[in-house]
């Protein structure tokens, strides 16, 4: 049935079963990938995720028959989101879960929204509005509340920790350079399911370099146990595919003001997975710095526009027709997806 003829109360149901799926599919994600780099190096496993979703993404786009060729001018800047948001991003996230509990790692992560605003004002010139800079204060006071124990802890040896910290925050500048990367890759009109697998692509090729590139004793390629297996194929079919499609289709029917709020929600479920799961202690401390934090990603992620715009129609063979949209704000760009 076209999406003009369904039923108002179908429609509302059926976004509202996608909007909870996609919150909990990204925040239960993030203690799934302690799973994933314990025998396994971190990025190994990464490469892995990638690999699945490309070969997911190419049997897709083969089912629809869907043209996945990039002109020589977008193929750079797919390569470079890819890296970025599925290469670099997951690894650092992959080894923050190994020092910090997951939903601590996924609340930093969660930062992501208010480095990609900071990002796209330096590099696309786009405003800086008031609303972005006191979701920047919440983001930079809820981590400080978050993580003043283990800075009073420093001197008592508490360098996992912050190590852990750390790549944390690597994986939200890259997830927020990504994005910054992606708004344009949407704004030249750049069709998602080509970003999905060249990005895909891109990603496994960093994370088996990087693999290469940090190893200093023989390592385990595969674990063919049923925890790793199983949070193997959550993460890269749920977690990646599913839960990217149905955030775009969000983003179709919501606008992407509205379809954002699913990645400030993903945090918290991943705290509640986390406490549930991992033993996290929910101190006043983590609390509160896990409500400035989100509150901080609800200023950032609801100032966008109401509604998406249409990604540039395309003749048969693929070409963009003339006069079609092109412009995309930051709040439709891909953001964390743990």
């Amino acid at each position: 049935m076209p999406e003009d003829r369904v039923p108002k109360d179908h429609g509302g149901r059926v976004a509202a079963l996608m909007f909870a799926a996609t919150a909990l599919l990204w925040g239960s994600s993030a203690i799934v990938t302690t799973t994933q780099a314990v025998a396994v190096p971190a990025a190994l496993s990464v490469a892995w995720r990638m690999l699945i979703v490309f070969a997911v993404m190419l049997a897709l786009a083969a089912a629809t028959r869907t043209r996945l060729r990039l002109s020589s001018a977008d193929a750079p800047y797919v390569a470079l989101q890819g890296v970025l948001f599925f290469g670099l991003n997951f690894t650092a996230f992959y080894e923050a879960t190994r020092l910090v509990p997951s939903g601590i790692a996924a609340l930093v992560l969660s930062t992501s929204a208010v480095v990609a605003a900071l990002l796209a004002r330096l590099f696309l010139n786009a405003p800086l509005s008031g609303r972005a800079l006191v979701g920047l204060a919440c983001g930079v006071g809820g981590l400080g509340l978050v993580f003043a124990p283990e800075l009073a802890r420093l001197d008592a040896g508490a360098t996992g920790s912050l190590a852990g910290l750390g790549f944390a925050f690597l994986a939200a500048a890259s997830t927020a350079a990504g994005t910054v990367v992606g708004a344009r890759n949407q704004a030249r009109g750049v069709p998602t399911l080509a970003t999905m697998t060249w990005g895909a692509a891109a990603g496994a090729a960093f994370a088996i370099a990087w693999t290469g590139a940090t190893a200093d004793r023989p390592i385990v390629l595969f674990d063919p146990s049923p925890a790793y297996v199983a949070g193997l194929l959550h993460l890269a079919l749920a977690a990646s595919c599913l839960a990217f499609l149905m955030y775009f289709a969000l983003v179709r029917r919501l606008g992407p003001a509205r379809a954002a709020y699913t990645l400030a929600l993903a945090p918290l479920v991943a705290i509640v997975a986390s406490a549930l799961f991992e033993g996290l202690e929910p101190t006043p401390l983590v609390v509160a710095g896990a409500a400035v934090i989100v509150g901080g990603n609800v200023l950032v992620l609801g100032g966008g526009a109401r509604k998406a715009p249409a990604e540039p129609a395309r003749s048969a063979r693929g070409r963009r027709v003339a006069g079609a949209p092109t412009g995309i704000s930051l709040g439709a760009g891909t953001r964390s997806p743990l």
